[in-house]
């Protein structure tokens, strides 16, 4: 018996070193938001790219960000503008704690998720690990 444990050990142990390491690297990054002040309003000008890449409809990030951040936002062209003063920092908090909420899965930390509506309440369904977490249906 101690002979075929050692046979697995050194079999093991043979098994590992071909196994190629591989590092870990967090593969979802949300880019920083690239704004400028222009007198009493701030201009999101990477603001379609951050929705494309949260795969988020454009409408619903406005809404939490308008609420968060107690300003009216316009959608124009390629960007979003806010009737505010509002500096990177504040903007790009505001995005980590949306992704916390409505993009990452609770369960399994992983961003391949999909929000969905069903009797009137909305969920965000992770397609990693099948998890159902309900959300704020309404952001406004």
């Amino acid at each position: 018996m101690k002979e075929q444990s050692d046979d697995y050990e050194k079999f093991l142990e043979e098994a590992y070193s071909k196994i190629k390491k591989v590092e870990t690297t967090e593969r979802f990054e949300v880019p920083e938001a690239e704004s400028s002040i222009q007198g009493n309003k701030t201009i999101f000008f990477n603001f379609y790219q951050i929705c494309s890449i949260l795969r988020r409809s454009p409408e619903h990030l406005s809404k939490f960000l308008s609420k968060e951040l107690a300003t009216q936002i316009i959608l124009e062209k390629e960007r979003a503008i806010f009737n505010r003063k509002l500096t990177k920092e504040q903007i790009n908090n505001k995005i980590v704690a949306y992704v916390k909420e409505f993009v990452i899965c609770p369960e399994c930390k992983k961003p391949d998720t999909e929000l969905v509506r069903e009797k009137g309440f909305m969920f965000l369904h992770c397609l990693a690990c099948g998890a159902k977490h309900s959300v704020r249906a309404k952001i406004v």
